[in-house]
């Protein structure tokens, strides 16, 4: 079978630096107990605060966060279930309610948070100090945007028109989006918001310009093939966008986490496949993918990714 890959996809900056980031720390920890005594117990170590957490999954991959645990990274939902050792705060950030917890509890922490969700947190913290009624555009209980609401009191999150009636009438509304949605969709949004009654409206764009690229190469490649997969993690906030954008497009798209997941008999009668893949899907999943692809058809090609 003949594939085509979309020009931009997989890890973007952010994940890469999360996972690269978890990765160091967990080597560091490795050789630092290798100094210990090798009778040593678990437990002991435990007490020493030698543990590496992660405060919710690193990044929205199954198979990513199934590595790292095997390597030592201990994920968890609430900054209640650490007691001591290191906590990594992952590529979608974290409220600065747990950061003070966490600073409470005496831990070590390593802040891997992107730096364009950075951006957005500071943005909502300055719109509510100028007085703002800060309003975001996503999804309330993506990990982003909760990080995000806990920079500013009250915060009203809106993920289509039907939300709207949250919006208080004639306030100051400072609205950002979630970095991962379309420009589509956030143009939508607030075409629909300036028609409602408002005091004041403010309006700032957070969207990653990274996963605006990726939409557009994956809508662009879907129109050129018989059959499109978008890969990523089924918890995937930025994957799920892909594959709305190309269903859209081409009736025939699957979002799968990998090859395990593929149905071999949505192949039969394809010529041409694309690929492409959300930001948290790591090299080695894409290629593996390909590889499998391309082997229902010897001929076969593909571009890089």
């Amino acid at each position: 079978m003949k594939v085509l890959v979309a020009q931009k996809c997989g890890f973007c900056q952010g994940v890469r630096n999360a996972i690269t980031t978890a990765e160091k720390i967990l080597a560091q920890e490795m050789v630092r107990q290798a100094h210990h005594d090798d009778l040593e117990s678990a437990k002991s170590r435990a007490s020493r605060g030698k543990e590496v957490y992660s405060l919710g999954p690193i990044i929205h991959n199954a198979d990513v966060v199934q590595r790292l645990a095997k390597a030592g990274l201990k994920t968890v939902n609430s900054v209640e279930d650490i007691e001591s050792g290191s906590v990594l705060i992952r590529s979608h950030g974290a409220a600065p309610e747990q950061i003070t917890k966490l600073k409470q509890k005496g831990l070590k922490i390593v802040d891997a948070t992107c730096v364009l969700v950075k951006r957005v947190q500071g943005i909502a913290k300055q719109l509510a100090d100028d007085g703002y009624k800060v309003v975001i555009i996503g999804d309330e209980n993506h990990p982003e945007v909760q990080a995000v609401m806990g920079c500013a009191a009250d915060v009203v999150v809106v993920a289509d028109e039907s939300d709207l009636q949250k919006l208080p009438e004639n306030a100051k509304l400072g609205v950002v989006c979630q970095t991962t949605q379309s420009p589509e969709h956030f143009g939508k949004m607030l075409g629909a918001i300036g028609r409602r009654a408002f005091g004041e409206l403010k309006a700032i764009n957070t969207l990653c310009k990274e996963a605006i690229k990726r939409q557009e190469s994956a809508v662009q490649l879907c129109r050129q093939v018989d059959i499109m997969f978008v890969l990523g993690g089924l918890e995937s906030s930025n994957t799920h966008r892909l594959a709305e954008l190309c269903k859209k497009v081409n009736r025939q798209t699957y979002h799968l986490e990998n090859w395990m997941g593929l149905d071999k008999r949505l192949l039969f009668g394809k010529n041409v496949a694309g690929v492409t893949a959300g930001a948290s899907t790591p090299d080695w999943i894409i290629a593996e993918f390909i590889g499998n692809l391309e082997g229902f058809d010897a001929g076969g090609s593909r571009q890089n990714c």
